[in-house]
C-alpha cells in the first residue's frame, strides 16, 4: 500500500444521543506496466510485453457507537436481573430477527441477518452472536468501570457471507463486533450505557478494487451508519420497552404472592 487515507465521522452529542466514529483505511492499488522499447532486439512474430501488477492489500472500516440515556429501575426489578434472561434480551435486542435466528446454546444464537447492498454486490451474513453476563468486574471491558455491578457482553463468534464464495474468500475476509451494555448507578440516577465496535477487514475483490477510493467510502460509510442506526433504534427503543414490561411483570408478581 503506498499511501493509507484516513476518513472519520464524529458528530459527538451528550445526553441520550450516540457518539459515532467511522474510520476507514483504504489501499491505493498499484500499476505497474513494462513494455519492451524498440530499441530492444524481439522477434517479428513476438507481441509486445505488457504486464500490470496490482498490490494486494486489505481495506479496512472500523465503526463504534456508545449510548447514555436515563435508565429508571424499581428496586424489585433491577435491570442487572433483566440483563439475566438472556433470551429475552436477545429477543428485544434483535426483534425483526424472531424468524430469522436460531439458539444455539445457553449463549449462542445465529442470525441471517437481512441482505446487504454494497455497490455492485449484494452481502447476505449469517453471524454466530454471543451474550454473557460479567460481574464483580472481572474480565470487564475496558470501557466498563471495575465498580459496575454487572455486564451484558456481546460478540460475534463466527461469521458467514452467503453467496459471495466466488467473490471474496473467507480468507479474506474478517469481521469482529464487541460490545456491552451496564446499568452505572454512581449517579445520584441510574443510566443505561454502552458501546459497540464492528471491525471490518476484506482484500477488495476485481470488481470493486478499480472503484474510485472516494466512492467506496461514501458507499462504506452508508452502510455502516445504516447498521449503527438500526442497533441505536433496537436499544433506545425495543430493549427499553421490554424492560419496562419487565418491571410491570416482576410488580405483579409480587402483589399476586402478598395477597
Amino acid at each position: 500500500m503506498s499511501k493509507i487515507a484516513s476518513t472519520s465521522l464524529a458528530p459527538c452529542h451528550h445526553g441520550d444521543r450516540w457518539r459515532v466514529k467511522l474510520l476507514q483505511h483504504h489501499q491505493q492499488p498499484q500499476w505497474q506496466c513494462h513494455a519492451t522499447t524498440k530499441s530492444e532486439k524481439r522477434s517479428s512474430s513476438q507481441p509486445l510485453m505488457v504486464k500490470n501488477q496490482m498490490a494486494v492489500k486489505p481495506a479496512t472500516y472500523s465503526s463504534r457507537i456508545a449510548t447514555d440515556i436515563p435508565l429508571y429501575e424499581s428496586p424489585g426489578a433491577l435491570f442487572d436481573q433483566y440483563l439475566e434472561d438472556k433470551p429475552r434480551v436477545f429477543n428485544a435486542m434483535f426483534p425483526d430477527n424472531k424468524q430469522r435466528s436460531q439458539r444455539l446454546n445457553e449463549d449462542e444464537w445465529r442470525i441471517q441477518m437481512l441482505p446487504i447492498q454494497f455497490i455492485f454486490l449484494t452481502v447476505k451474513p449469517v453471524i454466530d452472536m454471543r451474550l454473557r453476563c460479567k460481574t464483580g468486574g472481572k474480565d470487564y471491558p475496558p470501557e466498563v468501570p471495575q465498580d459496575i455491578t454487572k455486564v451484558l457482553e456481546l460478540d460475534i463468534t463466527r461469521w458467514e457471507l452467503r453467496d459471495l464464495e466466488n467473490v471474496i474468500k473467507p480468507s479474506q475476509f474478517s469481521l469482529s463486533v464487541k460490545g456491552a451494555l451496564y446499568s452505572d448507578r454512581r449517579g445520584t440516577r441510574s443510566r443505561l450505557k454502552g458501546q459497540l465496535e464492528m471491525n471490518i477487514s476484506f482484500i477488495l475483490p476485481p470488481v470493486l478494487a478499480l472503484i474510485p477510493d472516494d466512492v467506496r467510502r461514501n458507499v462504506a460509510e452508508s452502510v455502516l451508519t445504516r447498521l449503527i442506526e438500526d442497533m441505536k433504534q433496537k436499544v433506545n427503543g425495543s430493549l427499553l420497552q421490554d424492560y419496562s414490561k419487565f418491571k410491570r411483570e416482576s410488580l405483579n408478581s409480587v402483589r399476586h404472592q402478598t395477597r
